[in-house]
């Protein structure tokens, strides 16, 4: 019985945890090598006890399943609703830069590096 109360309550803080958006340059430049940065960042975020969404992860999903930019970009702006803030990352993009107008229009945080992120949530 003592594990199934250690997993719930594991379930109930994880619920707790700030919902990090990570927007990120894709297609300018390698875009293989961009999903390795955005995929860093995310595990840096999950260090620091964050839970990360990172969109570029539909990189693997697009190279079985291809869609078209704007499919992708209605799926992100979805995300990015939920999201408690966004992480934008250095590098022209304009897909990030969408995401990060669009939570500004729904008043979600916007930070450009985790010691801002970080300072803002500690």
């Amino acid at each position: 019985m003592s594990g199934y109360f250690i997993i719930f309550t594991s379930l109930l803080t994880n619920q707790n945890m700030v919902k990090v958006y990570i927007a990120s340059p894709y297609s300018s430049g390698d875009q293989a090598l961009n999903v390795k940065k955005s995929l860093d960042v995310a595990d840096k975020l999950i260090q620091e006890g964050f839970a990360p969404f990172a969109p570029l992860l539909s990189h693997f999903q697009h190279m079985i399943h291809p869609r078209s930019y704007e499919e992708w970009m209605k799926l992100d702006l979805e995300w990015v609703s939920t999201c408690d803030c966004v992480l934008r990352l250095h590098g022209e993009s304009s897909g990030a830069d969408r995401e990060v107008q669009h939570a500004k229009l729904l008043n979600i945080p916007v930070f450009y590096n985790i010691k801002d992120l970080d300072r803002h949530y500690r």
